[in-house]
């Protein structure tokens, strides 16, 4: 008995904690009634990474987990589009790092362009996009095995995520989830972004579900 009253605690924190992390816009249904398309961009990475790497290796290695990210959002979306969970599109991610890249935006420079400026050179409604803080190679893996220990001394703590939509018309922040990342919440940036998101699914506001009940 002691045993599910913990584990129902447990959960009832976890849920609390992600229901806290998560922002909608209160105009969410009037900003969003023509969006047809989003596109995914690449994340913007901080690294403070335990080993001695210079500079230019550390930009070079948040570039690569920027993209990463980019690419897990894009499968998650994928599959989930696939069973019609949502009630937009998801601009091909290898057209948008190309279409950016024909107008010389880069992950270098992405950060100076607004949502507007962005969403009228990739012709879409709006911008999913979001930053990175890790002291770790979240692309490459995280150890697997761990103790209770290790969440006391730190060691199961790798940084945190934040992912957000914006609106391509107004630039308004459209929808926010933001989620710490240990060794619980995935081994590489795949599982993490699948766990993650299936974590805020009953909170995203795309969700065609989501949006009858509001109706």
């Amino acid at each position: 008995m002691k045993k599910i009253v913990f584990v129902f605690i447990l959960l009832t924190t976890v849920m609390a904690s992600a229901q806290k992390n998560i922002y909608e816009n209160i105009r969410f249904d009037e900003l969003t009634d023509n969006h047809e398309v989003l596109a995914i961009v690449p994340f913007i990475a901080h690294l403070e990474l335990k080993e001695a790497v210079d500079r230019d290796e550390l930009k070079v290695l948040a570039k690569k987990e920027g993209y990463a990210v980019q690419n897990a959002l894009e499968t998650y979306f994928s599959k989930r589009k696939k069973r019609k969970k949502f009630n937009v599109d998801f601009q091909n991610i290898n057209n948008t790092n190309a279409i950016l890249a024909q107008n010389n935006i880069d992950y270098n420079n992405i950060d100076t362009y607004t949502t507007q400026e962005l969403c009228k050179i990739l012709e879409v409604n709006g911008i999913i996009s979001g930053n990175l803080n890790l002291n770790i190679l979240l692309s490459e893996g995280v150890p697997t095995d761990f103790s209770i220990l290790d969440y006391f001394s730190g060691n199961a703590n790798y940084g945190r995520i934040g992912v957000k939509v914006s609106d391509g018309e107004t630039g308004k922040l459209l929808w926010k989830y933001e989620n710490e990342i240990s060794k619980k919440t995935g081994k590489n940036t795949t599982e993490l972004i699948d766990k993650m998101m299936k974590t805020a699914s009953r909170k995203f506001p795309y969700d065609r579900d989501k949006r009858r009940d509001r109706n």
